[in-house]
């Protein structure tokens, strides 16, 4: 899973028919110890995450077995948004 911070949204009105009605959330990833890192992904929103929310990604297989659509080319999906994140060195 990945832990990262929504930067902004992404609107593509044409697109695979599979992605119909999915709301897109560009995702800046946080690294270890928490802080923003340059790396950048797109996730499907199933949780009703906004601009500057932390959230849990799910990716891989398991992000399109949580949006309950095996047809749909989704990688990422935000499965949850962060109350606080505790880290120890």
């Amino acid at each position: 899973m990945i832990v990262g911070e929504v930067i902004g949204n992404l609107w593509a009105t044409r697109k695979d028919e599979n992605l119909s009605g999915f709301k897109f959330l560009v995702v800046r990833v946080l690294d270890y110890k928490g802080e923003r890192t340059d790396k950048m992904i797109v996730a499907v929103d199933s949780v009703g995450a906004g601009i500057s929310d932390q959230v849990l990604i799910a990716s891989g297989s398991s992000a399109r077995v949580t949006l309950g659509e095996r047809k749909a080319p989704v990688d990422a999906t935000i499965v949850g948004i962060v109350d606080s994140l505790e880290l120890q060195d």
